[in-house]
């Protein structure tokens, strides 16, 4: 497996097919993709998961962490965010946060990331906050 970057708009099929599969795939398309940093992991040539990267006065934010369902629970997930994790750091970055599905949450906590405020909702989904400090901790 390889990670890359890759553009905006390849990421949208598999944030639509993964993430809102009953919405149009507008709606996985953000206003600021073009000023975010896109990672796709790749079998060979095929897109197996993809993650976007926002870095803003030293805060980061990752958005639209998708990973195609036959390929879950085999690593994939775990080495994307530890590239995005230290591309984070690559680009000055204190604090890494995203909006997590509660479904996801024990996954976020094993790179250290803590909730942080009240569960809210997108659609029927319960998520909240989930925060990593950026200092020298090691990724899992």
């Amino acid at each position: 497996m390889t990670i890359r970057p890759i553009k905006p708009e390849e990421t949208y099929p598999l944030r639509h097919d993964v993430l809102w599969p009953d919405k149009p795939v507008e709606y996985v398309m953000l206003d600021n993709d073009a000023d975010g940093y896109h990672f796709g992991a790749f079998q060979e040539t095929r897109l197996l998961a993809v993650i976007s990267l926002f870095v803003r006065d030293g805060t980061a934010r990752f958005r639209k962490f998708a990973t195609r369902p036959d390929s879950q629970r085999q690593g994939i997930g775990t080495r994307l965010l530890n590239q995005v994790i230290e591309e984070a750091r690559r680009l000055g970055a204190h604090t890494l946060w995203c909006d997590a599905r509660l479904s996801a949450a024990a996954f976020y906590q094993r790179f250290g990331m803590k909730p942080e405020g009240e569960v809210f909702y997108k659609g029927e989904i319960p998520c909240s906050k989930y925060v990593l400090l950026l200092n020298n901790q090691p990724t899992v």
